[in-house]
């Protein structure tokens, strides 16, 4: 089993060990991609890529909201993240989005809550052959369409 990437910025660092510590007691290995970094996006790019190539199957990032993490995160391609705060969006994000990051908002969520969410999006995967799965290959397929964006001129 493939350690799960953590990610974090300055306002997130309660609920990093919080995060750490439930996955653990699951049984999954954490790398902490840390930091004290202010600039997030710095840090999400790290998870997203480190996901994206395949060195971790999921990543979790974490920041005053989850929606700076999450956008920079989704510039990466091949990572699929999505901000959750409810037991339904963290579940879905597994099962109908494939999505290999989940954000969190350290600000907007209760640390008990957030660990929650964790569990359940960890203990949830995607399933292809399901009614999602045109939606999922679709987002999939534009990824490999546009490749790096750069160097279409």
């Amino acid at each position: 089993m493939k350690p799960i990437a953590l990610g974090w910025d300055p306002n997130a660092k309660e609920m990093k060990e919080a995060v750490t510590k439930v996955l653990i007691e699951m049984g999954h290995q954490v790398e902490d991609y840390g930091s004290e970094d202010p600039i997030y996006a710095n840090v999400a790019f790290r998870v997203a890529e480190a996901v994206a190539t395949g060195k971790h199957e999921r990543g979790i990032l974490i920041c005053g909201t989850g929606i700076g993490m999450s956008i920079a995160a989704n510039k990466v391609l091949g990572a699929y993240a999505a901000l959750v705060s409810d037991a339904y969006s963290a579940e879905r994000a597994a099962l109908s989005n494939d999505a290999n990051i989940i954000t969190l908002g350290a600000q907007t969520l209760g640390i008990e809550h957030a660990k929650a969410l964790v569990k359940i999006w960890m203990q949830n995967y995607y399933k292809p052959g399901g009614r999602s799965e045109p939606k999922v290959s679709r987002i999939k397929e534009y990824d490999r369409e546009r490749g790096d964006v750069r160097k279409r001129g």
